[in-house]
């Protein structure tokens, strides 16, 4: 038995909300809603513009392209950019939604998780009955590509540190840790955005790329590599990193729950995020998955399944069962507030 501070029970929302944008690579408008969802249902994506009734889990096993951003696919729709608003839904604690858009990309907003939160706090969590199931490292695990080397290590908690390297005088050498919790969160991540050199803005745009991607929404980076293009500058000395860790979090959302570990990531992006997830998968002997238990003021755990998965089961689904890894959109009307 041990306590933390991870709230014992489930949350979804109080009630729908929505937002209109533009898809970053598409510069196509997208309305958005989350809605509540019941417990155990975990995160799911639906195309209102589509005729499939049927939603797309956010599951790390339904990633099928991780070159530009993170993207989700089932057997008739994909849904790209998804992990700034996966960490919303992480950072503020939400365990199930229900994600309507009306496009292929989630909306970029201002090219930060900020605009979501937003949006989350707007609607209210909403406790519900079913306690967390989290996913319990107890041996570190690594995983190394290239110059990338991401860890997990046991924690009593979830905590990201993020260490980024650049050869410019702008960026240089950045690092930053975090202690997630929802106030942490909002405060000093939600609001880093997305960046990138002027020159590969500009070649993505050639390659009828990025059409959504302006001065209001990625952070340009001059030709010198000792400014920036966008008015008001940076939001925080060290937002490229913060950035990262933003990045970290909204994609390992994917993995299906919450984890108790101290992850530890250097140079990467997102698809060694997702191979750092797959080598999660693979390591059964260094994790467990527990049940949370609420024991006075505090949350306690114990240990619910054993730590024994096949590589083909992968981690997911903890809250979902896999044979209902596909959901049906439920019979009800959008609304928006």
């Amino acid at each position: 038995m041990a306590s933390l501070s991870l709230a014992p029970h489930q949350h979804t929302l109080k009630k729908s909300v929505s937002c209109y944008g533009v898809g970053l690579h598409s510069g196509k408008p997208v309305n958005l809603t989350i809605k509540p969802a019941s417990e155990n249902s975990g995160i799911h994506f639906y195309r209102t513009d589509l005729d499939c009734k049927e939603g797309i889990p956010a599951h790390m096993d339904k990633v099928v392209d991780t070159r530009l951003a993170t993207t989700i696919a089932g057997d008739d729709m994909q849904v790209s950019t998804t992990e700034h608003l996966m960490a919303a839904l992480q950072g503020y604690g939400v365990d199930n939604a229900d994600i309507e858009l009306d496009g292929p990309e989630v909306p970029i907003m201002d090219g930060s998780a900020g605009p979501f939160m937003l949006l989350l706090k707007r609607a209210g969590l909403k406790k519900q009955k079913s306690m967390r199931k989290v996913l319990r490292i107890t041996k570190k695990i690594t995983f190394k590509s290239g110059d990338t080397e991401i860890s997990i290590l046991p924690y009593e908690g979830f905590k990201v540190s993020g260490e980024i390297q650049f050869d410019d005088c702008l960026i240089k050498n950045q690092s930053y840790s975090l202690d997630l919790n929802a106030e942490k969160f909002a405060k000093e991540i939600s609001q880093a955005r997305t960046f990138g050199y002027v020159e590969q803005v500009e070649e993505l745009w050639a390659n009828g790329l990025a059409q959504g991607g302006t001065l209001d929404n990625v952070i340009a980076i001059h030709w010198d590599r000792n400014t920036i293009l966008n008015d008001g500058g940076l939001r925080f000395s060290d937002e490229f990193i913060r950035h990262k860790v933003l990045d970290i979090i909204g994609d390992l959302a994917l993995l299906g729950c919450p984890i108790l570990g101290h992850v530890i990531a250097k140079r990467s992006g997102h698809t060694q995020h997702l191979g750092f997830m797959k080598e999660i998968a693979q390591a059964s002997d260094c994790w467990e998955i527990v049940e949370m238990k609420a024991s006075g003021g505090h949350s306690v755990f114990h240990q619910v399944a054993s730590s024994t998965k096949a590589m083909g089961e992968q981690i997911i689904p903890f809250l979902v069962p896999l044979s209902q890894s596909v959901h049906s959109r439920p019979a009800v009307a959008p609304a928006s507030c």
